[in-house]
């Protein structure tokens, strides 16, 4: 680059210091913007970078010209010097101009006819009129028709060049050094197609009530996660996530499953700080489809709207609600792991299906295993089907669908992907979980979220589930539902208040490991997260559950939480 400046100085400098005709300020003028982690946004290696000041005047430097070449101040060429409604013909700069544009064409205006001479150009701006010119000028050295630069041109471009001396001397050292600093940069960066995304999680935490108090000591519990996101062509998306955790659920009462389990508490390897790929999927659109594969660790709520918004953390873990239950609806912890799935627009905007879409996804909980009665269509499965409708963006509306084949017992809301290596049940009560044997389920749930204002979300979430086992007196029917209200920005911007109420997941009439509780296990929750800064947040809370186990004889369950949340 800076060799052809230097070249179209030599041959036709004045055509350079045209273009800085618009402002005597055309380079002194940069723009504000907010600054993010540099590992973030560039992939930079944090070890290999210069002292902090230099490092983050580079940044800075490279975050203004991103970000000015992503405004919308498109340009469109012109042709004629009377099609810039404010540089008039008394204007001194008027013939120098009228010259350009007619005689080499290398300047362009604006789409609404205007050059602005009047104020300073953005860089991004100054760029697209230096190209034209030196894309003009190469094109004249090119084909031997330099001596269309008339004298008078000359002259005119002379004065223009020396009035505009210390711009150009401004710009060969800007552009410099910004090759200087961009190769550095590129040398020293993390990868050209890779981004790391990281969440730290810190959880005090302890149970309250009865003989759960005594049951249960105050823990300090930890999960990490790594996410590495590949894009080969800036639409697609490849997921390598590590993950790492200790964290455990708190025995409530005998048998009662997974009540009141946190999202940091699951999807955490072997639970003593041991490292795991935990999600490796791809996203891709395909024509008017967006798809979905998945070789490790796939979940429906990964490509299926949940509808469950400030609840909801699409990283499973450290933003949203404490509990796997208020997260979402416990139909798309149904079956996990691998398989593929598709995201279809029914309508192009307008008319009833204007706002709508499909979903389809197929994932398989043993699709590495050649054994028998295991594979990708042989083992256990889970198919769901989702129709999406919207209004504006207010109301969403979901109607679920999910077909599951268990090929030989264990649990029905596992989330077989997460909860690998016999963790067990994420949500839940073991009378709707524990399945004896072989069996499928038919599950049916609608979800819906209303936001009737920028301070305020709705959700909430219905589910039924029909489950037939191969064996004598495994057939079953479950239900569960729940209700969040949101405050979004309650306090200061970023901060959200939470408060959901629903019944975990309950069958009625099925004595399983000898319990035979009919009461519905009520779960309360309350949380304020509050974000210390763009990367910090630190979220108190409690989760009251009632009649652990579906069981009235069994303590109420308090758990109180501090859950501290790092996302770099």
């Amino acid at each position: 680059m800076s060799n052809l400046l230097w070249k179209s100085l030599v041959v036709s400098p004045a055509v350079l210091g045209a273009t800085l005709l618009v402002s005597t300020t055309a380079m002194a003028a940069p723009s504000t913007t907010t600054q993010v982690s540099p590992a973030k946004q560039l992939g930079v290696s944090e070890v290999a970078q210069q002292p902090e000041m230099l490092a983050q005047t580079t940044i800075d430097q490279v975050n203004r010209y991103s970000n000015e070449g992503n405004q919308n101040n498109s340009q469109s060429q012109v042709t004629s010097v009377s099609q810039f409604s404010d540089v008039q013909p008394t204007d001194w700069a008027f013939q120098a101009l009228q010259s350009l544009v007619e005689r080499y064409g290398c300047i362009a205006g604006y789409p609404n006819a205007t050059y602005r001479g009047n104020r300073a150009l953005t860089r991004y701006e100054f760029a697209a009129g230096l190209n034209a010119c030196l894309d003009r000028v190469n094109e004249l050295i090119a084909t031997a028709t330099a001596d269309l630069v008339t004298k008078q041109d000359l002259a005119t471009l002379q004065r223009l060049q020396e009035e505009f001396s210390a711009e150009l001397a401004t710009l060969r050292g800007r552009v410099d050094s910004l090759e200087a600093r961009t190769a550095e940069l590129e040398a020293n960066q993390f990868s050209t197609t890779t981004k790391l995304v990281g969440e730290a999680i810190f959880g005090v935490t302890d149970a309250f009530g009865g003989t759960n108090g005594n049951n249960n000591n105050t823990v300090f519990q930890d999960r990490v996660r790594l996410d590495l996101q590949t894009s080969f062509t800036g639409r697609d998306v490849l997921h390598t996530r590590l993950a790492a955790g200790n964290a455990q659920a708190f025995a409530l009462a005998n048998n009662t499953g997974a009540e009141g389990t946190q999202t940091f508490q699951v999807g955490n390897g072997a639970g003593n700080n041991s490292v795991r790929i935990d999600r490796l999927t791809y996203e891709v659109p395909i024509g008017p489809a967006n798809v979905y594969i998945a070789a490790s660790g796939g979940q429906h709520s990964h490509y299926a709207a949940v509808n469950n918004p400030y609840f909801f953390d699409n990283t499973d873990g450290g933003n949203g609600a404490l509990s796997t239950f208020a997260s979402e609806s416990p139909i798309y912890r149904i079956g996990g792991g691998a398989g593929i799935a598709l995201n279809v627009p029914l309508g192009k905007g307008g008319g009833i299906l204007g706002n709508s879409s499909i979903t389809a996804g197929y994932l398989a909980s043993n699709a590495n295993d050649p054994g028998l009665n295991q594979g990708l269509t042989n083992g256990s499965y889970a198919a769901l089907g989702q129709l999406n409708f919207s209004v504006g963006d207010r109301v969403a509306l979901a109607a679920t669908y999910v077909h599951g084949y268990n090929a030989g017992g264990g649990s029905l809301f596992n989330s077989t992907s997460v909860n690998g290596n016999g963790i067990g049940p994420t949500v839940g009560t073991n009378q709707a979980n524990t399945l004896l044997g072989a069996g499928s389920s038919n599950s049916y749930g609608v979800e819906a979220a209303f936001r009737p204002s920028d301070k305020l979300s709705v959700s909430g979430f219905v589910s039924y589930h029909e489950v037939t086992g191969f064996g004598a007196n495994d057939d079953f029917n479950a239900w569960s539902y729940g209700l969040g209200v949101a405050l979004p920005d309650f306090g200061k911007k970023g901060n959200v208040l939470g408060i959901f109420a629903g019944a975990e997941p309950y069958s009625f009439n099925r004595p399983v490991a000898g319990l035979t509780g009919n009461n519905v296990p009520y779960h309360f929750e309350g949380f304020y997260k509050y974000r210390v800064s763009d990367n910090i947040s630190i979220t108190p809370g409690v989760i009251w559950l009632t009649s652990p186990g579906q069981s009235s004889a069994n303590d109420d369950a308090i758990i109180g939480t501090l859950r501290t949340t790092f996302t770099f």
